[in-house]
């Protein structure tokens, strides 16, 4: 991971870096003309937790971040070392009794969806979001302002072989359940409190064969309108809150 500065913007993103680590943040720039409450009280945050202030104008940011919707607010932040692996994340969460639960995404390429998967993911108690490498998007600073945060709290672990990661997943006794347009059964129909890995593929192709090949079980959505599939991240939102629900 290069240690160059990578961009974060938007009040929710840079907040949560000011709350998790702070010792990360080269800068902040506000936009100098924004004095709302929302901002008075980002600023006063920011200082407390003795972070550098620039004050800037919207041009300036939006040329930083490569959006206008940066509303006022865009950190310069070194990358926070990723200090998890799956292992070290599976052998916490049985450390401390619980049951993993665990969203699997297999070519989801666009940075709205990850960043709002990551936020699913986090609503729902989730302990970790997987990828292969080779077909996902990386950590970038809309995925960031999408996830609201939740890309700072969410260990997003990318895997080299994401079909031998599954069947690692299964010699840990975790049930590998992959979501499909052509399945039999409905997520509705299986008992998820157990531990559980949840694996969705892009909108239109879905997974790739071998991904599915490796799931113990196949599950569809009950769909009842006109539209075929839903958006990925809606479709981890229900799954992985009825995993919630049934957990209770």
């Amino acid at each position: 991971m290069s240690s160059a500065p990578k961009i974060l913007f938007g009040f929710h993103a840079v907040t949560v870096r000011l709350k998790t680590a702070p010792a990360s943040i080269v800068e902040i720039h506000v936009d100098a003309t924004r004095r709302d409450q929302r901002m008075r009280q980002f600023v006063e945050r920011a200082q407390s937790a003795g972070a550098k202030l620039v004050d800037s104008d919207d041009d300036r940011l939006k040329a930083m971040c490569g959006t206008h919707r940066h509303q006022g607010v865009v950190a310069r932040v070194h990358a926070v070392a990723q200090l998890h692996s799956l292992d070290d994340v599976l052998d916490g969460v049985e450390a401390g009794g619980d049951k993993p639960l665990l969203l699997v995404l297999d070519g989801v390429t666009d940075p709205h969806n990850l960043g709002a998967c990551l936020r699913v993911a986090d609503g729902a108690g989730a302990h970790a979001v997987v990828a292969p490498k080779d077909h996902a998007v990386g950590l970038n600073a809309t995925v960031a302002k999408v996830a609201s945060g939740a890309a700072e709290t969410m260990p997003y672990l990318m895997v080299t072989n994401l079909a031998r990661t599954l069947n690692e997943l299964k010699e840990r006794d975790i049930w590998v359940i992959g979501t499909s347009d052509q399945a039999e059964k409905s997520i509705y129909d299986l008992d998820l409190k157990g531990p559980v890995a949840l694996v969705l593929g892009a909108e239109g192709e879905g997974m790739r064969q071998l991904t599915a090949k490796t799931c113990d079980e196949l599950v569809r959505i009950p769909m009842k309108g006109a539209v075929e599939s839903l958006n990925v991240s809606v479709a981890a939102g229900v799954c992985l809150f009825e995993a919630l629900r049934q957990r209770g």
